[in-house]
Formats: C-alpha cells, sequence, structure tokens
C-alpha cells in the first residue's frame, strides 16, 4: 500500500471516527404541537446539524410555556422553545429557579389582533365597540391592557368573548366575534385556510403599535448550563445552522415538519413558515445587530410593559432572563 493510500485511508478513518463521536442525548421541548414555527430544529435535525455538533436530540411536546418551562426546571428536559414573556412571569414568582433563555428565535412576539375588515376594524383603535374573542390563558391578551394605554384604547370599552384555543378561528369565521387575539402566525393563517379572504382580515401586530415584546427562546436547565457550556454553545450552533437552512430552502423545511406532523398540510405550513421568517425572525433589528440576541433597552421596557398585567414579587431584570454568554459573534449569526 503506498504512501498516498495510507494517508487516504488514514484521512478516512479520522474522519469516521469524527462523525462517530460519542452522542450526548438531550430532551427539548416545544410548549405546543408541531407546526412549521418551529422548522429551524427540524431541520437541524434532519439536517444532521444536531449530530454533527454531537447530539442526539428528542423533541418532546408541553402542554403551554408553564408546563415547557417547568420541565426544564426539573430537569426531564435539558431545552425548551418557550415563550420568553412567560419566562419573564415566572422569575417574577418568590424562588423561582434560575432558568435563563440563552437564544431568542422570534425578535419579535407573534401577539395580534386578528379581525375581519366586513366588521368595521382596519386599526386597532376600531376594536373599541367591539367583540374580541381570546382564548383562555391566551399569551397575546396578557400584553393587551397595555397595548390598550399605549393606544388610548379604553379596555372597558372593548367586549371580551372568552372561549377555548379550538374554536377560536371557527367563532371568528362565522361572525360570533369581531376579532381575536393572538398569533399572526397561527390565527391568520388558519382562518385563510377556512376560507376567509386575506383581503377581509386586518392583521394587527402588537410590535407595530408599540409592543417591546420578544417572543419565543430557547431556555435551558441551570444546571445543565453550568457543568456543560459548551455543550450549549454547540447547541446554539446548530440551531443557528437549522435557521439559515429553514430561510433558504423554505419549501424542504415545511415539507420536513409536515412529514413528521399528523395531518398536516403542506401549503399551509409552508405559508405559516413564510410568515414567521418575515414578521418574527427575520426583523430590522435581527437584520442589523445578528439572529438570537436582544437589545437590553428594549427588554427593560418589555419587562415593564409586562408589568402592567402582572403583580411582581420582585422585578426581574434582563440579565435576570436572558444569558448572551453562549451565542456566537455577531458576524456568525448575520443573516442578509
Amino acid at each position: 500500500m503506498g504512501l498516498l493510500t495510507l494517508a487516504f485511508t488514514g484521512l478516512i478513518t479520522a474522519q469516521a471516527a469524527e462523525d462517530k463521536k460519542p452522542q450526548t442525548s438531550v430532551q427539548l421541548s416545544f410548549d405546543r404541537p408541531l407546526d412549521a414555527s418551529m422548522a429551524p430544529f427540524v431541520a437541524a435535525s434532519s439536517g444532521g446539524l444536531f449530530g454533527k455538533e454531537g447530539f442526539d436530540v428528542s423533541f418532546n411536546f408541553a402542554s403551554g410555556s408553564p408546563d415547557a418551562i417547568a420541565r426544564v426546571a426539573s430537569g426531564s428536559s435539558e431545552f425548551a422553545l418557550v415563550d420568553i414573556n412567560e419566562l419573564v412571569r415566572f422569575h417574577g414568582k418568590a424562588d423561582a429557579p434560575p432558568i435563563k433563555a440563552v437564544f431568542v428565535l422570534f425578535n419579535q412576539a407573534p401577539y395580534a389582533i386578528v379581525a375581519r375588515k366586513s366588521r368595521g376594524i382596519r386599526t386597532l383603535a376600531d376594536v373599541e365597540g367591539k367583540t374580541l374573542g381570546t382564548a383562555e390563558s391566551d399569551l397575546s391578551f396578557h400584553l393587551w391592557p397595555a397595548l390598550a394605554r399605549q393606544n388610548g384604547i379604553k379596555p372597558a370599552n372593548v367586549k371580551v368573548y372568552r372561549m377555548s384555543a379550538a374554536v377560536r378561528e371557527p367563532i371568528l369565521s362565522a361572525g360570533q366575534v369581531d376579532a381575536v387575539a393572538g398569533f399572526s402566525y397561527l390565527s391568520a393563517v388558519n382562518l385563510r385556510d377556512r376560507g376567509v379572504p386575506a383581503s377581509d382580515l386586518a392583521v394587527l401586530r402588537y410590535a407595530d403599535y408599540g409592543c417591546e415584546a420578544y417572543g419565543f427562546a430557547i431556555i435551558v436547565n441551570p444546571a445543565f448550563a453550568a457543568t456543560r457550556p459548551d455543550t450549549v454553545k454547540a447547541f446554539v450552533r446548530a440551531v443557528i445552522g437549522g435557521i439559515h437552512l429553514a430561510i433558504k430552502e423554505p419549501e424542504r423545511a415545511a415539507d420536513e415538519v409536515v412529514a413528521r406532523m399528523d395531518g398536516g398540510q403542506r401549503d399551509l405550513e409552508l405559508e405559516r413558515l413564510r410568515t414567521v421568517i418575515a414578521d418574527n425572525i427575520l426583523t430590522t433589528e435581527a437584520k442589523r445587530n445578528g439572529i438570537g440576541g436582544i437589545d437590553p433597552a428594549r427588554f427593560e421596557r418589555a419587562i415593564d410593559q409586562i408589568g402592567e398585567d402582572f403583580k411582581f414579587h420582585k422585578r426581574p431584570s434582563a440579565a435576570d432572563i436572558f444569558d448572551d454568554s453562549f451565542l456566537p459573534p455577531v458576524r456568525v449569526r448575520l443573516i442578509n
């Protein structure tokens, strides 16, 4: 066997050893059933990015952000994707474990009022005197008081119709309410799927009316982060790679999500993914500063807005909620 052959064989063997390096098994909890908003994680898994970083990642699904946070607190899940505003409320309670977010996926929260123009609603001010449907424990409705105050709306002049999340879109499409509070990438997209024409929908995003909130973020178990910081950094790198894949090839990313769903519709999930990328991930701030991080001053203002509808035992600071030490350099996080 020649020297060149030996060298090549050695290179292949080394590469194979690298590819077969020991895998760290971790659990990633989502706070709701799978949809295309989780496409970056599915892409990182199916594209082998988690594997290349040394992970064997299993997904599980919680019954909301509080449940997902509890799983990370207990250590049954090392990571979770949760609404960062729920994490703020979690920290506002006495003796809350020091769980922190390490990567912000949604630079803008997806909160929105989704209304029918045919019911006389085109701007947020038009909601006064109308009936607003909201699901029990709807995350968007927690910030409604702050949004109303900012925009000179008297909440007492808006009739609130409480319902379950399962009937939110059917009730609006049937005309039983004039608008609903929810997520733009869920309610607005689901309504178009129910036959409500896009021309009749007014999607009033909280972010366009002064809401400073960030959205979904990755949180990590504190003990895991303290003992395995490089592993957390590797997980974040894999997620960033998954975001790149989802943005570059949204059709493929949507297909991969639908393949894991029970009864998922490809066109619906592709529209959902494109909405999330445009409205929540690739915002002006994210394009300027890179994905994954926060503007501390903005986040402090967002915490103040949360405090208008939540009584903190002790008001947390931005540093109590978000740890940027696991993020790669900005140049790695820029997407143009």
